[in-house]
């Protein structure tokens, strides 16, 4: 009678201990998925030191691009890559392939999905024509082929005329045309007299 008392009573311990390890599972899945979900996934999935960036198409070199330390978020809903330490980036057009233009910014962000650019502090680019543009913001729409700011620009040509857009700016983003907003400027008698005719 004794040897049955045993076994039933072991049967018991390890039918009340199968139990205890399938809610002691079911808890520990549970606060599993619920510390998931709170997890921050607006952190780098990679991080580059001193960038050195060459992009080419059709063997043709269209942009170089250099900085101290590029981030790529791409673990969130809107992925982006920045340089908060700053960007010096040179772009060459085929018409002019030995002048390049340049960009230079404290800090650049790039949404490669949508194709938007931003630079910020102490924004100055160079076209390869030799104009000369400073601002301390500026955005570059790549799918409408725009740049625009809403800070002055302060730009300089070749010859040292200067042009100030208190208001910001509108361009075409291989600087063919532009369009100023409430600007004034030092132009050469060279410059004003080759308008008139």
């Amino acid at each position: 009678m004794k040897l049955f008392k045993n076994i039933s009573y072991k049967k018991n311990i390890a039918y009340l201990f199968s139990c205890a390890i399938f809610f002691i599972i079911t808890s520990c899945e549970e606060d599993l998925t619920k510390s998931k979900g709170n997890e921050n996934k607006n952190f780098p999935s990679e991080v580059i030191k001193n960038a050195n960036i060459i992009q080419r198409d059709s063997g043709f070199i269209t942009l170089k691009a250099k900085a101290p330390l590029i981030e790529k978020y791409q673990l969130i809903d809107s992925p982006y890559t920045v340089a908060k330490k700053g960007i010096d980036i040179q772009f060459f057009d085929k018409k002019n392939p030995k002048v390049p233009g340049t960009i230079k910014a404290d800090y650049a962000r790039i949404f490669e999905y949508k194709k938007f650019y931003e630079a910020k502090g102490n924004v100055k680019i160079t076209t390869n024509e030799g104009q000369k543009f400073a601002m301390q913001s500026v955005y570059w729409d790549q799918r409408k082929n725009r740049i625009y700011t809403h800070d002055t620009v302060y730009v300089t040509t070749e010859d040292g005329s200067t042009l100030i857009g208190t208001h910001g700016m509108t361009a075409k983003d291989d600087f063919s045309e532009y369009v100023f907003y409430q600007n004034s400027g030092d132009f050469s008698t060279s410059k004003l007299s080759e308008s008139k005719k």
